[in-house]
């Protein structure tokens, strides 16, 4: 049997799970539309069990589980004509990594990205979250990331410079789940 004070504790914490803590810099909360929550679904792809599928429209990403299921995330995707296609491997991931803009991005809008051509360390502060999972085509590095943000009310938009992100905690999940050399397929 449950006393009060444990089920209204309980109660609690169920309605504050989808207010989720942004960056360390930013001190505002930010609620998280539920459909953007890590859920597991109905796998909508008829991939192997491991495969990342990213749905850049929906604002998805699926890691396949197999025997129909698949774990669904909310994700912040590129801007229209930044966005990574087709498929990749994951051969690198890291723990609170370093970001730096590419030459790109930095011709693109200097005035927000010249100042951080020397990079940023890893931590709360930097653009790339607590994880990062780095993808690969013929073992070339191709500068898209699935990895975490320091804007989590980012996630459901087109916003970002092609990369996918993700709330940080739900990165972090996803980044213990799948092993280098998974495969990514962006529909």
């Amino acid at each position: 049997m449950i006393d009060r004070r444990s089920f209204a504790t309980g109660l609690i914490a169920a309605v504050s799970a989808v207010h989720l803590p942004t960056s360390a810099l930013a001190k505002r909360r930010v609620e998280l539309d539920p459909r953007f929550l890590p859920q597991t679904v109905v796998s909508p792809y008829a991939q192997p069990a491991g495969t990342i599928v990213v749905a850049p429209r929906d604002r998805f990403l699926y890691l396949i589980e197999g025997r129909g299921a698949a774990r669904r995330y909310g994700i912040g995707v590129g801007k229209a004509g930044l966005a990574f296609s087709g498929s990749a491997i994951i051969e690198r991931k890291a723990k609170w990594p370093a970001w730096r803009p590419t030459a790109n991005m930095i011709r693109r809008d200097p005035a927000k990205y010249a100042r951080y051509a020397d990079g940023v360390p890893g931590g709360p502060g930097n653009p790339l979250g607590s994880r990062a999972l780095y993808l690969y085509r013929d073992g070339r590095d191709t500068y898209y990331r699935i990895h975490g943000t320091t804007e989590p009310w980012t996630i459901g938009q087109a916003v970002s410079n092609g990369c996918i992100r993700m709330v940080n905690e739900h990165v972090e999940e996803l980044y213990e789940r799948v092993p280098l050399g998974s495969r990514v397929v962006v529909v």
